[in-house]
C-alpha cells in the first residue's frame, strides 16, 4: 500500500511553505530551461522580477493552495520566451520553488498570458497552484 497522509496533515505541510518563505517573496521568470534544483545556480536571462503580494498563496484546503492576490509586473526586464521560473525569499538570494512556465491552458507548473516578452510590457501571472503528495 503506497503511504497515504489525512488532508489535514497535507494541508499543513502546504501552509508550511509560505511561512518558510515568508512575506513577500521575489518571483523571477527566466527563460531556458530550469536549473537541476533549486540549489543549483540561475541559468537562462531574467525576463521579469516582481515581488509578491505580502499575502501571497491562499490558505491550503483539500491538499492544495492556490495564488492568492494578483500577480502582475508592469514592465517586463527583458525580452524573450517564459520557460520556467523561480520563487525566493524576500532578499532574493535563496531559491526555495522553482518550476514550468507557460501560458494559460499550457499545464506549466505557472501560467502567464502569454509566454513571449518584450522588455517594458505588462503581464500577469494566471495561475499558480501547489498540490501535496500522498493523498
Amino acid at each position: 500500500m503506497a503511504l497515504q497522509l489525512s488532508t489535514t496533515v497535507r494541508n499543513a505541510r502546504l501552509d508550511i511553505i509560505e511561512t518558510t518563505i515568508s512575506t513577500a517573496p521575489i518571483l523571477k521568470i527566466r527563460s531556458g530551461a530550469a536549473p537541476i534544483t533549486c540549489a543549483t545556480a540561475d541559468a537562462g536571462t531574467v525576463l521579469a522580477t516582481l515581488t509578491l503580494p505580502s499575502d501571497w498563496m491562499g490558505a491550503a484546503s483539500s491538499g492544495s493552495m492556490a495564488k492568492s492576490g494578483t500577480w502582475q509586473d508592469t514592465s517586463a526586464d527583458n525580452s524573450g520566451t517564459a520557460a520556467h521560473f523561480r520563487i525566493y525569499d524576500s532578499g532574493g538570494s535563496t531559491c526555495h520553488i522553482q518550476g514550468t512556465v507557460t501560458a494559460t491552458g499550457g499545464g506549466g507548473d505557472m501560467t502567464v498570458d502569454s509566454t513571449t516578452f518584450t522588455a517594458a510590457q505588462s503581464f500577469t501571472v494566471s495561475g499558480f497552484t501547489l498540490t501535496d503528495a500522498n493523498a
